[in-house]
C-alpha cells in the first residue's frame, strides 16, 4: 500500500512540472510583420514580398486588414504634427559642410528618402522614382528640397554620392548626404529609421512642411504622381 500511495504522489508531483516546463519553452505568441507594410505578416522569419524589408516579430495579434481607400494609394502613414531633427554636421556630394536642419529642411517643404551607394535592390529604384519626383515638381513649378540620407556613411563619402547622384541626373534642390558616422546614425534614430544592418533600410519617404509643423510616411516605390500629390499636400498646410 506504502509503494502504490508513493508511486500516486510522484505522477501527480511530476504531470505538473512538465506542464510549467512546456510552459516556459513555448514560444510567445505572435506573427512576423513587415515595418513599412503592417498588412503583410507571416508566422515565420523572412523578407517583405512588397518591400523586400525583414520581417519583424511582433506580440500583437495580426490587424484586420480594410480595404484600401483612395487616400491610402500612396500607403502614406502620419508621424504626428512635429518632428524633432538634429542640427547635425553633414557633408552634400559636392563635400560643401551642411548643418542638417538649418540648411537644408528648416522652413521648407522636404522629400526625404534613405539610401546607399552599394546597394543593388532597392536604392536604385528609390533613387529613380525620386528622379521622376523632380522631373514634375518642376514641372508643376513646385519648390520642395529632395534629400536622400546615406544609410552606410563609412562608405559612402562625398565623391561617391556625387557619382551616384549623376547616374541619376540628380539636378540643384536634391542634397545626397553623408558624414560622421555617429552623427549619421543619430540622425536616422532620431527620424525613426535606424537600422542594424543597411540591407534592412526602410523604403519609406518622410514628407513634411517644417514651417507647418506637418509630417508624414509614404512608401518609398509608390508612384511619382502619388508622391508628388503628397508633396503638394504638405505644401498646402498652413
Amino acid at each position: 500500500m506504502l509503494t502504490k500511495a508513493l508511486v500516486i504522489l510522484l505522477l501527480f508531483g511530476f504531470v505538473p512540472a512538465m506542464n510549467f516546463t512546456a510552459a516556459q519553452t513555448r514560444k510567445p505568441a505572435g506573427h512576423y510583420e513587415c515595418p513599412m507594410h503592417p498588412d503583410v505578416t507571416s508566422k515565420k522569419p523572412g523578407k517583405c514580398p512588397k518591400c523586400g524589408m525583414t520581417l519583424r516579430f511582433t506580440k500583437n495579434k495580426p490587424k484586420e486588414q480594410t480595404p484600401p481607400t483612395e487616400a491610402a494609394s500612396a500607403e502614406t502613414a502620419s508621424t504626428g504634427t512635429s518632428l524633432r531633427i538634429p542640427d547635425i554636421t553633414v557633408q552634400d556630394q559636392n563635400g560643401k559642410s551642411l548643418n542638417f536642419y538649418t540648411d537644408l529642411v528648416k522652413g521648407k517643404v522636404v522629400a526625404i528618402n534613405f539610401v546607399f551607394t552599394t546597394c543593388t535592390t532597392i536604392c536604385p529604384p528609390l533613387t529613380a522614382t525620386f528622379r521622376r519626383v523632380q522631373q514634375q515638381l518642376a514641372e508643376q513649378n513646385m519648390s520642395a528640397q529632395l534629400i536622400s540620407i546615406s544609410v552606410d556613411p563609412a562608405i559612402d563619402t562625398p565623391e561617391r554620392l556625387r557619382d551616384f547622384a549623376a547616374k541619376f541626373k540628380a539636378e540643384p534642390g536634391w542634397a545626397f548626404v553623408t558624414g560622421n558616422t555617429s552623427d549619421i546614425n543619430s540622425l536616422l534614430q532620431q527620424l525613426g529609421v535606424a537600422v542594424t544592418n543597411k540591407n534592412d533600410h526602410t523604403p519609406m519617404i518622410l514628407i513634411g512642411n517644417d514651417e507647418a509643423g506637418y509630417w508624414t510616411r509614404a512608401y518609398g516605390l509608390s508612384s511619382p504622381t502619388s508622391l508628388v500629390k503628397l508633396i503638394t499636400e504638405a505644401a498646402n498646410r498652413q
